[in-house]
This record gives C-alpha cells, sequence and structure tokens, in this order.
C-alpha cells in the first residue's frame, strides 16, 4: 500500500502589517477591560476639568465706586480693562497726540532733535522723579484711523535704547537707523499714505532717506487723524521672588520730544493743530504741547502696545489659568501608563504577551500607540472643556485676555499631545524600571520639578531659563496664551500666573518628543537584551 501524500496547511491570514494590527487591536483590549486603568484616565478628565473651573471661580476682582457709592466686583467694575486692538488682541493705547485730520493721500515729515523724561526717584517707593527714560520711551509722528483706543495706526518714531522703529497695530515692529537722538545727531522722519498703504522712511540729514517698512491698513477711513505723538510706558522694576510672588516698582513715566521742520502734503483740511491724551476718558493723562513757529514740543505717557498680562489693571487673567489641572491629570495618566507596561511583568504575563509577539519592538509600539491615542482623547477632552466653561466662568469676574481661535486651538491640541507623549514617556521608563512605583516617581519629578524650579524662582533667572529649555517642562510651552513681545517691557516668566516659557509653544514641546523617542530607544534595547 502506498502512502497518499499529505499537503502542509497554509493559513490563508498572512502575517506582516496585519499581524501588528492583530497586536495593537490585542494591546487595546488589555487596556479597555482593566476598569482601574479607565477609572483612572476618567479621573484625568475630571480633575483637569475641576482645578480649571476651581480657578476660574476663585477669581474675582473688585473697585470702589469714585463717587462714594457701594464696591462692585467683576469685569465690569474696572475702567482700566485694556481695549482691543484690530488683531483681537488686549493692548494699551494711551498717548499725548497733537494732530490733524489727513483726507486722502499725503505724507508728514518731522526732524527730532531730543527727547528726554522723568522716572521715578531712586529711593525705591516710586515716589518723586528724576530725569532719565524708559527703554522703550518713544515718540514721532503716526497716521491713525482715529483717536478711539485699539484703532489702526502705523507710527514711526525714536526710541530711548532702541533707535528707530517704525510700528503698525500694536504688534508690528521694524528697526530703522539705531542710536539714540540728539541735536547733534537728530533723526528724520516720515510717513506717506497712500490709500491702506501707510510707507515709512528715516533719514540722518532730511535729504538722504532709507524705506523702514510698509505696511497696509485694511479699511482705513477716508479721513485719517495724523500728527506728533509722545508716549512712554510704565517704568519697571520687578522682581519674582520664591513663591512666584513679585516685588518692586510699577510706577509712571514721561518723555518729552522736540520736533522741528514739520511739513505736510496732501490735503489737511483743518490747518491748524489740536493736542489731546488718547486713551485718558476722565483727563487723567500725563501730556502737553507747546508750540513756538515751526518747532514742537510734546510731552507724553502712556504706551502703544500690545498688552501683557499684569499689565491690564487689577486681576486678570490668561487662558492658561484653565489648564493649571494639567499637573494632576498628567499624574493620574503617568500611573496608567507605568502600571500599562509594570502590571504584565508583576503578573508574569509579559511571557505570554512575548511569546505571541516575539518582535519586541513592535509589542512596546503597540501598547504606545494604543496608550498614546488614548491619552490624546482624554486630553483633547479635558482641554477644551477647561478652557471653554473655564473662560465663560471667569468672564463677568475678572478681566480675561483675549486669544484668538488659533492659539486657543494650539492650547488645547498642545495639552493633548503633551499627556499623550508623557504617557508615552511614562510606558518607556516602566519598561526600563519595571518597577510602577519608581517609574510613575522618575516621571513625575522629571517633569514636574523642572517646572517648579522655573516657576517659583528657586534658581537665578538664567538657570531657571535652561531648566525650561532642556528639560521635559519646557513641553508646557504650548499652553502659554499671549506671547512675548519684543518692544514691551514686562516680567516674562511662567509664575503668578503670567504662563510665559523661553521656548516658542512647538519648540518646548519637540523637548519632551526628544526625551520621549530617547526614552522609548532606551526601552526597546533593553527589552531585548534582557530576560522577561
Amino acid at each position: 500500500m502506498t502512502a497518499g501524500t499529505v499537503t502542509p496547511y497554509r493559513p490563508g491570514r498572512q502575517t506582516g502589517r496585519d499581524g501588528f494590527a492583530q497586536l495593537l487591536r490585542a494591546e487595546w483590549t488589555k487596556f479597555r477591560t482593566v476598569r482601574g486603568w479607565v477609572i483612572g484616565l476618567l479621573v484625568a478628565i475630571l480633575v483637569m476639568l475641576g482645578l480649571g473651573l476651581f480657578s476660574a471661580a476663585g477669581s474675582n476682582s473688585s473697585c470702589q465706586s469714585t463717587s462714594g457709592g457701594p464696591a462692585r466686583s467683576g469685569q465690569g467694575c474696572s475702567s482700566t480693562n485694556p481695549p482691543v486692538g484690530p488683531g483681537g488682541e488686549a493692548v494699551n493705547d494711551s498717548f499725548y497726540f497733537v494732530r490733524q485730520p489727513l483726507a486722502g493721500n499725503g505724507s508728514i515729515t518731522v526732524q527730532v532733535t531730543s527727547l528726554t523724561g522723568l522716572i521715578p526717584s531712586a529711593n525705591g517707593t516710586g515716589t518723586g522723579t528724576q530725569p532719565g527714560l524708559v527703554p522703550w520711551a518713544k515718540a514721532g509722528i503716526i497716521i491713525k484711523a482715529g483717536t478711539q483706543p485699539g484703532s489702526a495706526y502705523a507710527a514711526m518714531m525714536v526710541t530711548a535704547d532702541h533707535g528707530v522703529r517704525m510700528q503698525d497695530d500694536f504688534t508690528g515692529d521694524t528697526a530703522g537707523q539705531p542710536g539714540a537722538v540728539t541735536a547733534q545727531d537728530p533723526r528724520w522722519l516720515r510717513l506717506t499714505r497712500s490709500g491702506d498703504t501707510i510707507t515709512g522712511y528715516d533719514s540722518p540729514d532730511g535729504t538722504h532717506w532709507t524705506q523702514v517698512g510698509t505696511v497696509a491698513l485694511a479699511g482705513l477711513p477716508p479721513t485719517v487723524q495724523a500728527g506728533l505723538f509722545a508716549a512712554s510706558p510704565a517704568y519697571q522694576d520687578i522682581s519674582q521672588g520664591l513663591g512666584g510672588g513679585e516685588s518692586g516698582i510699577i510706577a509712571p513715566s514721561q518723555d518729552t520730544a522736540v520736533f522741528d521742520h514739520v511739513s505736510m502734503a496732501g490735503t489737511w483740511p483743518a490747518g491748524t493743530w489740536t493736542g489731546d491724551y488718547v486713551g485718558a476718558a476722565d483727563g487723567s493723562g500725563i501730556g502737553g504741547y507747546r508750540q513756538a513757529g515751526g518747532r514742537f514740543t510734546v510731552t507724553g505717557s502712556g504706551d502703544i502696545a500690545p498688552a501683557v498680562p499684569g499689565q491690564a489693571g487689577g486681576e486678570d487673567l490668561t487662558a492658561t489659568t484653565f489648564l493649571v489641572g494639567t499637573f494632576a491629570g498628567l499624574i493620574a495618566v503617568i500611573v496608567v501608563a507605568t502600571m500599562f507596561i509594570t502590571a504584565e511583568y508583576r503578573r508574569g504575563l509579559i511571557r505570554i504577551t512575548l511569546t505571541a509577539s516575539p518582535r519586541r519592538g513592535r509589542v512596546l509600539a503597540a501598547k504606545a500607540i494604543v496608550l498614546g491615542s488614548v491619552a490624546f482623547v482624554i486630553g483633547l477632552v479635558a482641554a477644551a472643556a477647561a478652557i471653554i466653561f473655564g473662560t465663560a466662568l471667569a468672564r463677568g469676574r475678572v478681566y480675561v485676555f483675549p486669544v484668538s481661535g488659533l492659539t486657543e486651538l494650539r492650547m488645547v491640541v498642545g495639552t493633548a499631545a503633551l499627556i499623550a507623549v508623557v504617557a508615552v514617556l511614562a510606558l518607556a521608563v516602566g519598561t526600563m524600571l519595571r518597577r510602577s512605583a519608581a517609574a510613575v516617581t522618575v516621571v513625575i519629578v522629571a517633569i514636574v520639578l523642572p517646572y517648579l524650579l522655573g516657576a517659583v524662582s528657586v534658581l537665578p533667572a538664567s538657570a531657571a531659563d535652561w531648566v525650561l529649555r532642556i528639560t521635559p517642562a519646557a513641553a508646557f510651552a504650548v499652553q502659554q496664551a499671549v506671547p512675548q513681545y519684543a518692544q514691551v517691557t514686562a516680567l516674562y516668566s511662567p509664575g503668578a500666573g503670567r504662563g510665559y516659557f523661553p521656548l516658542a509653544p512647538w519648540a518646548g514641546f519637540a523637548v519632551l518628543c526628544g526625551w520621549a523617542a530617547l526614552a522609548v530607544g532606551l526601552a526597546v534595547v533593553l527589552l531585548r537584551r534582557r530576560d522577561v
């Protein structure tokens, strides 16, 4: 009898990418069937949202009626809330303006021969004055849509420490000639209007002109206000102490500019100059002007620039405040992330996992994708809810700095991505250490401690700056609501509710990604080399 030929069995399902998809489904099944892990992530959402709403509800501003009536509270009680500029940002728009209406196209040209000023005296109390200028004291010529604070403008100016600048619509800033202005070294400035386009020029002698910049101010009315201005931001001598508190002096300053050789082209129907203080409805602004022949002496205070937290008068908040619960949410996510791998080591299930899928790097990759995806969704929901409901709750209680929709989107998506990458980092550390408590401690210390060192000024400012550049805590820059402005002097720090970081938002997030990639790489190497 002849034995028949036996055909070997060939399964219909091929290995390869289908195998990794099966691995993903297996890891997802593990995750969703452990009730404690699911509850842990729900806790992360609740604490992030709860702490954000608590911060919003606990904020309030109050003020006393100037007529002696009862005290009022909330955003509407203060007249010091900043106006909103053309780009939707909060701005400072207060200065002394010597102006005439300009109908249609035209230009104005001046020579600036002097810029002097007064700052608080050196007695440390903020009272009394002495000669001096703050770095961004400014004076020059301006074309502005109107005298209402926040209206569009373009200006050519001299400054105390930053040379000639062309600035527009509060956030635009272009450098011209460097150096300070003096009688021996004057500066010539010119602005021209052609429709909605404003072009600025400077010159050392009034003959040889250099174009500094050109800007388009959408929607300029046919008749604009144009002329001379002077503004001097508040003098600031502030330091941030232990715990994030601030101390120092913020007091008014003023500057005085001398203009001559004022010439105009185009249609100027008024024929005479009017001087008033823009941005001080009660007439309390510091300023005035004198005209002697063709020479003008203009004195002013205030600023034409973006507003930043702490300068709005009274208490103010940014949307960053409503994300304060991120730290607490991260702790819950870190615990779940480490247990996603350490629980298998503790129970001996890792042997079964690696037997089913011997390629250990693929196992870790599948766990990272499942965990990171779930953490991203958790962070997205929590961050969006905290900002939406926190902003709604805080408005009417305290001034909330306006931010654009794109900024809010970056904050929400960035926070979700931060939580997802931290979860992957925790998974990698858990793989290396194999112990939940040790892994949780390492990750929390690596993220929270650097942030606290930078925020409460335990370290010198330069050291704290580097800590927030090179550690995983740099990723919290994605939660920054209001940008730093080179033309605004302020205490740019994470503490005291400011929410500023030394790196740009996505650059800070990239630092965290680098640490997570390094941790995952080391985890893969150790997972392949060690026995389970």
